[in-house]
């Protein structure tokens, strides 16, 4: 079903880290560490900045791929994973992709199942990679069946 999709990936989308964005992720996660919202902690840090918790990529903007949908219910959270080469900085601008890397079908006891694997990225404006998101989300037989592609 999303097979043509594999290595098809979205234009850099470019999204800050703003300050503001930070402090109420922090809090609405329940982590309020002062290096995410002390701007003095911050600066006394190694990274001279506030950071941005790990998970708060989630927000980023990473674009679309053409022709590529999926229904906004419906769908099944199956793995998140991020790795970091180095923090996100408060008040960085950066840029966010989107890549499908992977599509397979499964039987279980409730039918099909679809696993469709995406890698995400944020790189500085040199093109260099700050982090990269891996995320499969399961697609089941029913929203399977509503879906034209």
């Amino acid at each position: 079903m999303f097979k043509d999709f594999i290595g098809k990936r979205s234009n850099k989308v470019k999204n800050v880290v703003e300050r503001g964005a930070v402090k109420k992720f922090a809090e609405a996660i329940g982590d309020p560490h002062p290096i995410y919202i002390d701007e003095k902690t911050g600066q006394q840090s190694r990274y001279k900045s506030n950071i941005a918790p790990p998970t708060f990529p989630r927000v980023f903007d990473y674009g679309e791929i053409e022709g590529f949908n999926l229904p906004n219910i419906g769908l099944i959270h199956g793995e998140q994973v991020y790795h970091y080469e180095r923090p996100l900085l408060v008040g960085e601008e950066i840029n966010c992709f989107v890549e499908v890397v992977n599509y397979v079908e499964k039987s279980g006891q409730s039918g099909s199942m679809g696993f469709l694997t995406f890698n995400r990225y944020g790189e500085d404006l040199e093109g260099n990679t700050i982090f990269t998101e891996k995320m499969v989300v399961i697609i089941t037989e029913t929203v399977r069946k509503g879906l034209s592609v």
